[in-house]
Order: C-alpha cells, then structure tokens, then sequence
C-alpha cells in the first residue's frame, strides 16, 4: 500500500511539474492575437529551434511506437527510425523552405497555391482528417490506456482510462494551442526519453546482457521475405512514406512551420533528426526483444510488463507519468493539427471567413474526441498495432504525396486532374490491402505513387487538355492566369 502511495505521488508530482512549467513558460511567450490562426495553430511563429525539434520528437514518439513496436519483439522494426532521419532532412532541405516562402499555416495552403484552387486543399485536408481521426487518434489513446493497465496490472475497464487520457488531452489543445502543446511535449520529452533509456539498460541487466536463446530472424536487421519489413521494401516504398509522414502531414509539419525564421525550424528539425538517429531505434526494439527471452511472444503487452517489473516503484510513478504525457502530447498534437485543418482548408473557405478560432476549434475538437473514443474497441483485436496503422495509412498516405509531388514539379497542371488521381490511387491502394496484395504492401506503396503520378498528368492532358511542364523551381507559382490560358 505504502509503494502504491508514492507511486501515484510521484505520479501526479511530475505530471503538476510538467503542467506547471509549461504553464509559465507560455505565459511568458509574447503573443499574436489570442484568436489569430497564426498565433493558435502556429503560436504566433515563436517556437524556437529547441521546441520545434522537442515537439517533433514527442509527437511521434508515443506509446503506439513504445508499445506496439516493442510488441513486434524484433530488431527489424529499428528500421523505421533510422529512414524517419531521411525523411526529416528532406523535410528541413526540400519542404520547409516552400512552406515558408509561401507563408503556409497549413501544408495544404500550399496545394492551393500551387494549383490555384481551394478545392483540392479541402480534398487533401479532408483525407489527412479522416486519417486522424479515424485512426491515429483512436490507437493513440488505445495503446497509452493498455500500457497503464499493463504496467500497473489495474483492475479497470481499459475504457475509463481511455476516456480519462482523451479528456486531458483535449484540455491542452483547446485552451494552450500549438503554443503549450509544443512546450509540454519538449519538456515531457527530456523525462521520456532518460526514462526509456533507463528501462533499456535495466532491461538488458536483467537478461545479464546474454541475447542467446533469442531466434536469430528476432536480432538481426536484414528481414527476409517473409518477415514483417523485407529488406528490399528499404529501396522502394520506405523513403517515400516517410517523405509523406514527415513533410506533408500537417501534426508533424506545422510544428516546424511555427519557428520565426527558416533556419531557425531547420534547426529543430535537425536536431529532431539527431535523436531520431542516436536515441529513438533502442529504446523502440530493446525491450521488446528482452521481453521475448524473459516472457516470450506476448505481443503489444511486452513493454508494460517490462516496465512494471524492471523499474523500481518509486520510478515507475515518474515513467507512468512520462508516458502519460507522451500519449497526451501525441494526442492532443492530433487534435490541434486537425483542428487547424478544417479552422483554416474548410470552414474558413466555404462556411465563414472570420470565425472566433479558439471556440471553432474547442467545438471541433471536443468532436473530435467523441469519435476517436467511441472507435477504440475497433483496435483491440488487433495483432499488431503499429502494422496495422501503416497499412491503414497507405490508403492515403501515397495518394496525397502524389498531389505534392506533381503541384511541386509540374505547373499547368489542372487541379481536377490531381483529385481524380487522389481518389483512384485510393481506391487502388484499398483494392490491394483488402483484395489482392501481390507483394509485400510497402512495394505496392510505390506502385500505387508513381501510377497517382501518371494518372495526374495523363488526365489532365487528355480530359483537360492542359499539357504540364516540369519546373525546377519550387516555390514557383502553378496558377493559371484566365487571360494567358485563353490565349
């Protein structure tokens, strides 16, 4: 009773910490208008290089990445962080100098501009907003809710924590905006990231530092045909996933696009790239594979286990209280991105101009959560989590780089054209997933971009009429004046 007593003491001490220093430091922040855009979802473009790479970090990293990685109890799984550096340097060298010489809240304004039509920056907007609500936010708060029960073996329906993590999470979004969500994750951050090390090195004692008896297809980094990443998908889909993940969606972009200048974000973003490399791929596969030799297979259940039995009692209060902030960083970074999507791509377009944006976004929100809770039960069957949401996000994820891709390279490119080939690579893509998956579904990730691509420019030549160029220039301007194109 008296180890429970400082657990949930220590708890709630670091989590009032954590709250309270964000608090201060926001406090602190100079301020845009309290209902400008810029300053809600882009905290008035003062995060500065350190933020931005604390709120990249934590946004990502989250229990759907602690938990359902290390719940694949394999070294392979190491491999999605190691190519995120990839897609975080094109981010920082290719994306963020577009984003802000065209002055974007949002990555979607950008589409706007550069096929001159507000249409298709609702399409993409829409798409990124059924991805997080449909999935991300749901499996967020799933996964963190399973690890608490786990680690503390609590004797609760899992969905009152579910409920309890949602709640929270949308308290910072509504009332702190970009501004405390960024300060919270990097703060939470620095308490995640010594933790998890932690658990690392005490996992590794707790085996003597001895990996045999571990099935070799579970310790090496070259995955074989059959395994969950081949290692042939390295060459073809992966770099364009994690271009798509890290430069185009909205809840990792806008916290690099909230910097005062360019080379400030580029900053942060290399920085993010830094512990990407050097931090990230251990503490996502080591547990799990020490989780194998002591436990067995037990799937998404391996790291709160671990943690519940490896850390001493007093520290487990500081790391449920360092996980609870990941998922509510994660999660309320979600709500916050999707907010800025329909506030600024929809609403403002087709249904009022000038709303109050704190309560259109508090009201947004708060539907937001109802529907990410009601739709947990739909992720509890899963086998993996982690594998089922990248196969999930294929349906849109190509897609919508697809739109970037040819709005960046090409001009004269009608934005009809480009919505049509956003709708058939997703119905392609959903074709292959639930009917005919020929190959191993990253390779198809591929197929499906470059036939988005064609499908583009072969409908807008053929049923428009309009015959793109390749330009070289990236932030040139793809609008089509009506005076030169009846000419």
């Amino acid at each position: 009773m008296q180890l429970e007593l400082v657990q949930v003491g220590v708890f709630f001490l670091v989590t009032a910490l954590i709250a309270g220093i964000t608090y201060v430091k926001c406090s602190a922040a100079p301020r845009q208008a309290s209902d400008s855009n810029k300053e809600y979802f882009l905290a008035g473009g003062g995060l500065s290089w350190v933020f931005v790479a604390g709120s990249i970090t934590l946004t990502n990293l989250s229990t759907d990445q602690l938990v359902g990685m290390n719940g694949n109890q394999m070294a392979l799984l190491a491999w999605w962080e190691l190519s995120a550096v990839v897609g975080l340097i094109i981010l920082a060298k290719v994306f963020l100098p577009v984003y802000y010489k065209n002055d974007c809240t949002t990555t979607t304004e950008l589409l706007e501009k550069r096929y001159g039509e507000k249409n298709i920056r609702a399409v993409i907007s829409v798409l990124f907003l059924l991805a997080n609500v449909l999935i991300f936010l749901p499996t967020v708060i799933y996964t963190g809710s399973l690890f608490m029960k786990s680690m503390f073996q609590f004797d609760i329906n899992l969905m009152v924590l579910v409920v309890v993590f949602a709640l929270a999470g949308a308290a910072y979004a509504v009332f702190g905006g970009l501004r405390a969500v960024a300060v919270s994750d990097t703060y939470s951050g620095v308490i995640l990231l010594s933790m998890s090390l932690l658990v690392v090195f005490l996992a590794v004692r707790a085996i003597d530092f001895d990996f045999s008896g571990i099935p070799a297809e579970r310790l090496t980094l070259i995955g074989g045909d059959d395994s969950p990443l081949p290692w042939h998908v390295l060459l073809t889909g992966m770099i364009f996933i994690q271009t798509f993940y890290w430069s185009t969606n909205q809840t990792i972009t806008q916290r690099a696009m909230a910097a005062p200048t360019l080379a400030e974000a580029q900053k942060g973003v290399f920085a993010a790239a830094a512990i990407r490399l050097l931090i990230v791929p251990t503490i996502i596969v080591v547990p799990g594979i020490v989780a194998f030799k002591l436990y067995g297979d037990i799937g998404d259940e391996a790291y709160g286990r671990l943690v519940g039995d490896l850390l001493p009692g007093w520290l487990s209060g500081a790391f449920a209280a360092a996980i609870a902030a990941a998922v509510l960083t994660t999660y309320n970074s979600l709500l916050n991105s999707s907010a800025a999507l329909y506030v600024c791509d929809i609403h403002e377009n087709y249904v009022n101009d000038k709303p109050n944006v704190k309560r259109l976004s508090g009201i947004t929100t708060l539907i937001f959560v109802a529907v990410s809770i009601m739709l947990v039960p739909v992720y509890q069957g899963a086998d993996s989590i982690i594998n089922l949401i990248q196969e999930l996000w294929g349906l849109v994820s190509m897609p919508i780089l697809s739109v970037f891709i040819v709005g960046l390279l090409f001009d004269n490119v009608n934005a009809k054209a480009a919505i049509a080939a956003v709708i058939f690579g997703t119905l392609l893509y959903a074709f292959f997933t639930f009917v005919w998956m020929p190959i191993h579904y990253i390779h198809m990730m591929l197929v499906t971009l470059v036939t988005c691509v064609v499908a583009a420019l072969l409908i807008n030549r053929v049923v428009f009429g309009q015959k793109a160029t390749l330009t070289f220039s990236l932030g040139g301007n793809n609008t089509i004046n009506p005076a030169e194109e009846r000419a």
